[in-house]
């Protein structure tokens, strides 16, 4: 199952202009749960970040968080970095042409390796940690990153049916994933013994989370993967799934779930 592929693809296809990079920006925010259950909580801890803030984004990938982080914040110093260096170059000139350049810096950074000494007030990484092997090496730079009292925010699959696996026989459907999920008190463990003094977990993607996700992720891709073709239907497919997705990551981000296939992680130096 070939997911990571696909959003890089429709990343370049999306990324060639600016309205149409900002287009795909909003739609990630809309479907992909996890951008609901993160905005969430940065919203919630706004107040104690105050007016002036530095925030690590921690994995920016395609740099839809550190773009909403701008928005939310005028006065926010982000420092986003990422191991893909053509992702970084194309972030910064992004970032330049839509005139942040001034608030937000990209830069190339392997997260095991990363070193800064108590500048950021925030540190958050969003579905990063399932990709890094060596995540205690990661948690350790994060926490020296960060200033006393700061925050980690992390977004990672649960042991729950992360990854879309369900048993021990079962294949990641993401490929690029080297562990399945965590559990909460793995997570949580690892945290404290690198030296966070508090941690608050709680599973995201329960029933409607998992629903939402067939119909907006898995199924498409899965049908992609048969043929590029049916990158010409998914404008239809999407006219018929997205409300239907809409209401699914409403109840999902409004409500407590006993378990979930996602977890989200506030950390406290």
């Amino acid at each position: 199952m070939k997911y990571d592929p696909v959003k890089r693809s429709l990343g370049k296809i999306f990324n060639k202009f600016l309205f149409t990079r900002i287009l795909f920006y909003k739609l990630l925010d809309l479907l992909l749960l996890r951008s609901w259950h993160i905005k969430k909580e940065i919203r919630q801890i706004k107040n104690k970040l105050g007016k002036k803030a530095a925030i690590l984004d921690a994995g920016a990938g395609f740099g839809q968080y550190t773009y909403f982080l701008t928005h939310l914040a005028p006065d926010w110093e982000i420092t986003a970095v990422d191991i893909n260096e053509q992702q970084v170059d194309d972030c910064n000139m992004f970032f330049m042409k839509i005139g942040k350049s001034g608030q937000v810096h990209f830069e190339v950074s392997d997260l095991t390796k990363f070193k800064r000494h108590e500048k950021f007030n925030l540190a958050l990484s969003v579905d990063v940690m399932e990709h890094i092997e060596d995540d205690v090496s990661v948690f350790k730079n994060i926490l020296e990153a960060l200033k006393p009292g700061g925050i980690f925010l992390l977004s990672t699959p649960s042991d729950k049916g992360g990854s879309d696996v369900h048993h021990d026989h079962d294949e990641s459907f993401i490929d690029e994933h080297v562990r399945d999920g965590y559990s909460i008190e793995e997570i949580e463990n690892k945290l404290k013994s690198t030296g966070f003094s508090e941690t608050i977990s709680k599973y995201s993607y329960g029933i409607p989370g998992k629903i939402s996700w067939k119909l907006s992720m898995k199924y498409p891709i899965l049908l992609i993967n048969i043929s590029n073709l049916f990158f010409i239907l998914l404008p239809f497919y999407y006219l018929i799934t997205f409300p239907i997705c809409l209401v699914l990551n409403l109840l999902d981000v409004n409500n407590f779930h006993k378990t979930g296939s996602g977890l989200i992680v506030k950390a406290v130096k």
